[in-house]
């Protein structure tokens, strides 16, 4: 496999409206940069592009125009081209918002587009690389909703003494793909991906309204400063899951992202020395997206712009885009951790990871209960019940299809895979 990646600053101007918590926060100071990292993957057949952005989201209209030209520029599909935003709380206004309009930052926007189209363009310089996988549990995340016994959830963003009690599940997997470069044998590039809200420096008064990438932009700092690769992070089903020190301050921002950091590169350590385990010899690239249809339900909370309005049937694009035997599985909106994982557990891939806010800012889509239970992430959601359910059932579809289409079943074989009936029951691979 042959990469090429860049890295670009995307800060906006101080004084322009933030996006994330009250439509009226304007920036008065930046603690650090926001970037678009892109990273291009070339197997020698097909060709992959992600990009993430430290932004809250961005529409669908935006992302599908970029895509199609990007794919034209590198001779691909635009399922090919992934996008994917962190979520970031403390950047630009980068939505329509329904309840403010003329706060989407339009100037931002083109910019961005225009340094998209530019860096694309440039891509050159492939560097060959072995390329490894990698999964850790990492302890720096939480559930913010507390559920009762009579199944009525709290929002512990609201009730903060009810935090210590609330065990609702959280996805602690950091996940990593590392290439190593052919030649020199030293990490070249790392993809991270965790779910959690980047607010964990968004404290209250002056520190929410300070332009910072939060804790991708530490972790992303940390790992080149000590490893000398470029890094890209990509936020996974972070729905309801927020750092364990939420809103606290740019000290709790720089410290999660710098321990996730560190368990990176522990994976960096372990992956290359256990080749059979880790490695992906050979590894192809593909991509494949699948529509799924749901109604709109307008109702008091709604915060989708007023261009949905007389749609009251949406698609909604899942992205597949496959390095190796990993999958992200690009998502739109701000989906749940139980549905990500959902996702993750029946995938035909070795390992799959969640891409956040990817194909459009729809909102929050969670699992039909929580739509009983109600809570901030259920009387948010804008789709019919099922919307949840519907996406992870077209995400392990569009998983399994696209596998077999990249490594096909042997004749008169009808699912050799995934399967281990070889395998003992008490297995620990040797390290080789």
């Amino acid at each position: 496999m042959k990469i090429a990646w860049f890295k670009r600053v995307i800060s906006p101007e101080i004084g322009c409206y933030l996006s994330g918590y009250s439509a009226n926060d304007i920036s008065v100071a930046k603690t650090d940069d926001l970037y678009m990292t892109g990273f291009c993957a070339d197997d020698g057949e097909r060709k992959i592009l992600i990009i993430s952005f430290d932004v809250n989201g961005m529409d669908e209209w935006y992302t599908k125009r970029i895509r199609k030209n990007c794919a034209e520029i590198l001779g691909t599909d635009p399922s090919a081209i992934l996008f994917t935003c962190t979520h970031n709380h403390s950047g630009p206004e980068s939505r329509s918002m329904r309840k403010a309009p003329d706060h989407l930052n339009t100037g931002f926007l083109q910019m961005v587009e225009d340094a998209i189209m530019e860096e694309v363009k440039k891509l050159s310089n492939f560097r060959e690389c072995n390329v490894y996988f990698y999964s850790s549990k990492c302890d720096e995340n939480r559930n913010r909703r507390y559920t009762t016994a009579c199944n009525n959830a709290t929002f512990t963003a609201h009730r903060r003494e009810v935090v210590p009690i609330a065990t609702e599940y959280a996805d602690k997997e950091l996940g990593e793909l590392c290439f190593i470069d052919t030649e020199t044998h030293l990490p070249i590039y790392v993809i991270g991906n965790y779910a959690a809200h980047p607010l964990a420096g968004h404290a209250p008064g002056f520190g929410g309204k300070k332009i910072s990438a939060d804790y991708p932009g530490a972790f992303r700092e940390y790992v080149t400063a000590e490893t000398g690769a470029e890094c890209m992070f990509i936020s996974g089903a972070a729905g309801d899951l927020v750092p364990k020190e939420d809103e606290i301050g740019g000290g709790a921002a720089r410290q999660m992202g710098i321990n996730l950091a560190k368990a990176a590169i522990g994976g960096m350590i372990d992956a290359p020395r256990n080749p059979g385990r880790f490695g992906m010899p050979d590894a192809k690239v593909g991509s494949l997206s699948k529509i799924v249809k749901t109604t709109f339900r307008k109702h008091k909370f709604c915060t989708l712009p007023q261009f949905y309005d007389d749609k009251p049937v949406l698609d909604m694009e899942i992205q597949m885009v496959s390095i190796g035997d990993v999958c992200f599985v690009g998502v739109p909106g701000e989906l749940c951790c139980e549905l990500g994982q959902e996702i993750k557990w029946h995938s035909p891939f070795r390992k799959a990871f969640i891409a956040y806010q990817a194909t459009g800012h729809l909102g929050y889509i969670g699992s039909v209960n929580m739509m009983i239970a109600g809570g901030y992430e259920g009387n948010s959601q804008q789709f019919d019940s099922r919307c949840g359910l519907n996406i992870v059932n077209a995400a392990v579809d569009g998983m399994f299809e696209l596998r077999e289409s990249l490594f096909p079943l042997p004749e008169g074989v009808e699912d050799s895979y995934p399967n281990y009936l070889k395998g003992p029951l008490v297995n620990i691979p040797a390290n080789r």
